[in-house]
């Protein structure tokens, strides 16, 4: 089982998070109220990963427009990030 992030690491990420676009933000807390206290390091790596996006193209995952292997970056072809795009997409609240 992949390890917790700890609070500090959580609280850097939350900062990291915050976009420019409304509806990303919107996607992100809802992401965080729903899984922040079971995030994992794993976890934590594919948001790094989205997090480093465009947000247009954040956006476009996030609404099903695209998938990570559309994305000219081939670091967004992970597991990692296909878990947490997952769950953002799903977070409900």
């Amino acid at each position: 089982m992949d390890a917790l992030l700890d609070e500090r690491s959580l609280s850097k990420l939350k900062w990291r998070c915050r976009r420019g676009l409304l509806e990303n933000d919107l996607f992100v807390q809802r992401f965080f109220r729903t899984h922040e206290a079971t995030l994992t390091v794993r976890q934590a790596s594919g948001l790094q990963a989205l997090m480093a996006l465009a947000d247009n193209d954040l956006l476009d995952l996030l609404l099903w427009r695209k998938q990570p292997a559309d994305l000219p970056d081939e670091a967004c072809d992970t597991p990692e990030v296909h878990e947490v795009l997952a769950l953002m997409r799903n977070a409900r609240h």
